[in-house]
């Protein structure tokens, strides 16, 4: 009997999956992951002199180094990338399900992002470590239309990456949908709403929030906007003024924070 076409699809994407890698570049973003005991870890290259300075951790993690000449590093990299004479080949980490992370902390209501097609690995790096900051529970993107894992959002993560959950599920809508029933407050950020995040907030900080941001430019698109339960905006000094999503991101959270 011939298989459906979608049972097809999605073995191969399991597959695919299955067989997907990332390079990781740069002595922090290298260093953290080797010290993370969940980071399954393929292949690590190294200069001498940043063998040396990662001694420590590459002991820690018990890879066996393949020391290059710098003027030699393989073109495992874009030839764009700082990679301070370290790469590390990894598969992703896997966070589990959103049940698994949405869950609080103790007593400290728990905090989530959520990313509406912001597909820039700088932005999304950015963000994790903000998330890692302010205590959230995880930062969620989509399968399709978000940053995946990378060097680059390695990187400019500086560690958070290894530390912070970073989700990517299928359908974003329903993932709001999802949180809702869980309990959650989820407020999509909009500069165009009428309500700031802080009235928005006012004596609900007790409450699990979910945060959810738009790209630059086109922000959250319409069925995100439907989704939601409301539209809230940062308040700006003069009442006007504009923050790249990172940025936005790290002021929400903050806005966002349980109170004691």
């Amino acid at each position: 009997m011939k298989k459906p076409k979608w049972v097809v699809e999605k073995e191969q994407a399991k597959k695919v999956a299955a067989a997907e890698t990332v390079w990781l570049f740069g002595l922090h973003a290298v260093r953290d992951a080797l010290q993370n005991p969940a980071r399954e870890k393929l292949r690590l290259i190294v200069t001498r002199n940043a063998q040396d300075k990662l001694a420590e951790a590459i002991a820690q993690s018990g890879i066996e180094p393949e020391q290059v000449d710098p003027r030699k590093f393989p073109k495992v990299l874009d030839p764009q990338s700082v990679h301070q004479g370290a790469a590390l080949e990894v598969k992703p980490l896997n966070w589990g399900s959103l049940e698994d992370c949405a869950i609080g902390a103790g007593d400290t209501p728990p905090r989530l992002v959520l990313l509406d097609r912001v597909t820039d690995p700088h932005n999304v790096g950015a963000i994790l470590r903000s998330a890692e900051v302010f205590g959230a529970q995880a930062v969620i993107g989509t399968r399709h239309h978000s940053a995946p894992e990378t060097g680059a959002l390695a990187k400019t993560a500086s560690g958070a990456l290894e530390r912070q959950p970073y989700l990517r599920l299928r359908n974003l809508s329903d993932t709001i949908v999802a949180l809702q029933g869980m309990g959650y407050i989820v407020l999509g950020l909009d500069g165009e709403a009428e309500t700031t995040i802080d009235q928005a907030l006012e004596g609900k900080n007790d409450r699990a929030i979910a945060l959810v941001m738009g790209a630059e430019g086109p922000g959250l698109r319409q069925k995100t906007k439907e989704t939601v339960d409301q539209l809230v905006k940062i308040d700006f000094a003069a009442g006007f003024g504009s923050l790249n999503v990172s940025n936005a991101a790290a002021v929400a959270l903050y806005a966002a924070r349980p109170k004691p």
